[in-house]
C-alpha cells in the first residue's frame, strides 16, 4: 500500500529531439521500493514498429510526442506493452480526435513503475506539469478557504487559511460561498477571542491591549487576566458553533436582550438583536443536511458537444456548505465515464481535503484503483459510490441539473464575451485588412514637464488583456518633455530586447511560442496612442531594426477622443458604436492608465525620499516608518512633535528635529515648500 507521506524522485531526464529536458525532476509518491525504468530513444533514430516490440509487460506511464517533441498525451497503463500497442492498431470508433493524435505521434517514451497505483500518481503529476493537448484537462485551479482553530496554542485563535496542514489545529470547510470572513468576525464578537499574533502567555502584559478590547470584542488574554480554563471554554463554544450548534447562543442572546430591555439598556438590547440576526444569517448558508452528519462530495456533470461542466456539492458534517462548478477540456469521446474519471483524479490530486464518501453520477473507470489512491492520500477509508435511489440519488440529480444550468447560462455569457473580444478583433481585421490579429501591443508615455519620463507597454491577445506581458520603461536617454524621443527609446528597447532573446535562443519567426516571454514574441499589430507623428516614429524604429510589423495610430478629435485609425498614410473611419471601436478605446485607456500609475509612483517616491533624506537623524528605517505612518508629506509637515513621536522608532528628539526641519523650509521658501 502506498503512503501519501512518502515520495521518491524520478532523477533521470527524459530527452527530446533538441536535447531539451521534458522532465527535470518528477515527484511521484512511493509504492513498493519506488524504482522506475525509462524507455527512450532519440527522435532521429526512432522507429515506432521496432520500439513497440520493446515495450515491457509492466505497469507504467507512457508519453506521446509529436515531430517537434511537444507532448501530445500522457496516459497510464496496467500493461504498457498492450496499452501502447493498441494506439497503432486499426481501431474504428475511437473518435476522430484520437485518430488525429495518433497520426501526429513521432515517438513515445515510457516510465515503468512498481504498480498501477504508482502509475496513476505519476500520470497525474505529468498531466498537471505539462497540460498535454490531447488529455482531458481540468481548466480551473481553485483553492478554497478553511476556518482554522489553533488548538496547539495556550490561547487559540480562529482565522481563515487556504491549506490544511498536519498540525494540532482543527479545520472547518472548505467554504465556497464567500461567507468565511463574516463567520470569523461573528465568532470573535460572540466569544471575544483574540486576533493578534502575540506569543501567549510569554508576552502577557508587555504591551497594552489592542482596540478590539476597548470596543468589547476581545477579552484581552494578553493582559493575563483571563485564565486558560475560561478561555478554553470560549474556544469550545466557538467549535460547537462551527459544528452547526447555533441554537444555544441564540437562546443566550435572546435572554440577554430581554434582560437589557427590562432595565431599559436599549443600546445593549439592540446589540444583542443584531448579533442574533448575524447568527441566523450565518446558519442559513447551511440549508441542506442529511441524518448521518458525515463529510461527502456530490459530483455530477452536463455535456453538450465538446463543452462540459462538472458540478460539485460540498457536504460537511451533513450540511451543504457550498458548491462549485468546473469546466473540462476534452478531446476523447465526451462520455461521462471518461470525463468523471479525469476530473476525480485531477481534482483530488490538488485539493487538501478528501471526504470519506464521494457520490458520483455514474461509475468511473478504475473505480477500485482510484478508491485505493484516495484512501492512501487521506489516511482513512474513502468510498466512491453511485447512488441509485433515495435522498442521495436526488442530491446527485440536483447537482446534474445545476451543471446543466451553468452550461446553458454560460453559453450566453461566452457568446457576449466573444462579441467583445474575438468579434471586436474581427472588426478591426476588416477595417485594416490584416489577418490574423492574435496579439496587439499598445504604448504610451507619461511625464510631468519632463520629470520622471516613463513609458508603458500593454498587450492584448484575442481581444483580452494579457497582464503578465505588460512592461514599463523608465527613460535612460531622454531628458525633458519630448514624447517622440521617449517613444523612440521605448520601442527600440522593446524590440531590440526581443531580437537579442531570439538570437540567444536561435529562434526564427515560426518557432516563437508562448513559452518564450513577452519580449521574444512580436505583435501582429502595433497601436500607437497618437496619429501620424507617433506612427512614423514606430515605423522608423522597426525599419532600423529590420522588423516588419503593421503600425496603426489612434487619431483624436479636439476633445481628445478617438475618431479614427491612421494606417498606411490614410485616416480610416470607424463606427464609434461598434465593438471594434470599444476594444481600441479599452486598449488606449489601459496603456494610459498603466503609464500614469507608474509615473505617479515614481514621482511620489522621489518627492518623499528627497525631502526625508535631508533630515538629520532620519535614515532608511525611520524614513520607511514615517512613510508608512503618514499618508503624505503635507500630513507629516502639519503634525506636531508629539504626534510624530508616536511613529515606531522615532524618538522625541528626532521628532523635534523633523518639526524644526519643516518649519525652517517654510521660512526659507517664503511660506511655501519647494519641490525637489
Amino acid at each position: 500500500m502506498m503512503s501519501a507521506s512518502q515520495e521518491t524522485n524520478v532523477n533521470q531526464e527524459t530527452k527530446i529531439g533538441r536535447d531539451k529536458p521534458v522532465a527535470k525532476e518528477t515527484d511521484t509518491e512511493e509504492a513498493g521500493n519506488g524504482q522506475t525504468e525509462f524507455g527512450e530513444t532519440d527522435l532521429k533514430e526512432f522507429d515506432v514498429k521496432e520500439e513497440l516490440h520493446k515495450l515491457p509487460n509492466k505497469p507504467g506511464v507512457y508519453i506521446m510526442h509529436d515531430a517537434d517533441d511537444a507532448i501530445l498525451y500522457v496516459g497510464k497503463a496496467k500493461n504498457l506493452h498492450n496499452r501502447v500497442r493498441s494506439y497503432f492498431k486499426d481501431n474504428i470508433g475511437r473518435g476522430p480526435q484520437i485518430d488525429k493524435m495518433v497520426s501526429l505521434i513521432a515517438r513515445f517514451e515510457y516510465i515503468v513503475t512498481d504498480s498501477e497505483l504508482e502509475a496513476l500518481v505519476l500520470e497525474n503529476n505529468l498531466i498537471k506539469e505539462y497540460s498535454p493537448k490531447y488529455n482531458t484537462l481540468l481548466k480551473d485551479d481553485k483553492t478554497y478557504p478553511y476556518i482554522k482553530v489553533t488548538l496547539g496554542e495556550d490561547y487559540p485563535r480562529v482565522f481563515s487559511v487556504r491549506q490544511m496542514k498536519k498540525d494540532k489545529a482543527k479545520y472547518f470547510g472548505p467554504f465556497t460561498n464567500g461567507g468565511v470572513k463574516e463567520s470569523i468576525d461573528l465568532i470573535n464578537k460572540l466569544y471575544q477571542l483574540r486576533t493578534c499574533n502575540r506569543k501567549l502567555p510569554r508576552d502577557c502584559g508587555k504591551e497594552r491591549p489592542c482596540l478590539n478590547h476597548h470596543i468589547g470584542q476581545c477579552c484581552a488574554p494578553c493582559q493575563g487576566n483571563v485564565p486558560k480554563e475560561e478561555y478554553a471554554q470560549r474556544i469550545n463554544q466557538a467549535i460547537d458553533f462551527l459544528n452547526g450548534k447555533q441554537q444555544p447562543i441564540i437562546k443566550e442572546l435572546k435572554e440577554k436582550m430581554q434582560q437589557a430591555s427590562e432595565r431599559m439598556d436599549f443600546e445593549e438590547a439592540i446589540k444583542c438583536r443584531d448579533l442574533i440576526e448575524s447568527v441566523k444569517k450565518v446558519s442559513e448558508t447551511q440549508k441542506m443536511s442529511d441524518n448521518v452528519g458525515e463529510d461527502k462530495d456530490i459530483i455530477a456533470l452536463a455535456i453538450d458537444g465538446n463543452e462540459t461542466v462538472v458540478q460539485v456539492f460540498f457536504l460537511r458534517n451533513g450540511k451543504l456548505i457550498g458548491r462549485e462548478h468546473f469546466y473540462m477540456m476534452q478531446v476523447e469521446e465526451p462520455t461521462a465515464d471518461n470525463i468523471l474519471t479525469s476530473f476525480v483524479k485531477q481534482f483530488y490530486a490538488g485539493t487538501p481535503f478528501i471526504p470519506r464518501e464521494i457520490m458520483l453520477q455514474e461509475a468511473i473507470g478504475d473505480m477500485e484503483l482510484v478508491e485505493r489512491w484516495l484512501t492512501d492520500k487521506k489516511g482513512a477509508r474513502v468510498h466512491l459510490r453511485v447512488p441509485l435511489k433515495g435522498a442521495k440519488e436526488r442530491l446527485v440529480d440536483l447537482a446534474a441539473r445545476n451543471a446543466q444550468l451553468v452550461l446553458s447560462q454560460d453559453r450566453e455569457r461566452i457568446k457576449r464575451e466573444e462579441g467583445r473580444t474575438i468579434g471586436a478583433v474581427k472588426e478591426i481585421e476588416e477595417i485594416l485588412g490584416i489577418r490574423p490579429l492574435t496579439r496587439m501591443e499598445a504604448f504610451d508615455i507619461s511625464n510631468t514637464s519632463g520629470f520622471a519620463n516613463v513609458g508603458s507597454m500593454v498587450v492584448y491577445e484575442k481581444g483580452k488583456p494579457k497582464r503578465s506581458d505588460y512592461r514599463k520603461f523608465r527613460m535612460k536617454t531622454v531628458a525633458g518633455p519630448d514624447d517622440y524621443a521617449c517613444m523612440q527609446e521605448v520601442l527600440t528597447r522593446r524590440f531590440r530586447h526581443g531580437l537579442d532573446e531570439r538570437e540567444e535562443m536561435r529562434l526564427d519567426e515560426n518557432s516563437v511560442g508562448e513559452a518564450f516571454g513577452s519580449f521574444t514574441k512580436f505583435p501582429d499589430l502595433l497601436l500607437m496612442d497618437g496619429g501620424r507623428g507617433q506612427v512614423n516614429i514606430a515605423l522608423q524604429v522597426l525599419k532600423e531594426l529590420g522588423i516588419s510589423i503593421p503600425v496603426c495610430g489612434m487619431v483624436k478629435d479636439d476633445n481628445h477622443r478617438t475618431r479614427g485609425l491612421y494606417f498606411n498614410n490614410v485616416e480610416l473611419p470607424i463606427d464609434t458604436h461598434s465593438e471594434g471601436f470599444k476594444l481600441i478605446t479599452r486598449i488606449q485607456d489601459e496603456a494610459h492608465r498603466f503609464a500614469i500609475t507608474y509615473h505617479r509612483s515614481l514621482r511620489s517616491k522621489a518627492q518623499v525620499h528627497s525631502v526625508l533624506d535631508e533630515i538629520p537623524g532620519v535614515g532608511p528605517s525611520r524614513r520607511k516608518a514615517l512613510m508608512k505612518y503618514f499618508k503624505s508629506i503635507e500630513e507629516l509637515r502639519a503634525a506636531d512633535a508629539a504626534t510624530i513621536a508616536e511613529v515606531p522608532g522615532i524618538t522625541a528628539s528626532v521628532a523635534e528635529e523633523i518639526q524644526r526641519f519643516f518649519a525652517k523650509r517654510l521660512d526659507t521658501k517664503g511660506g511655501e515648500e519647494g519641490q525637489n
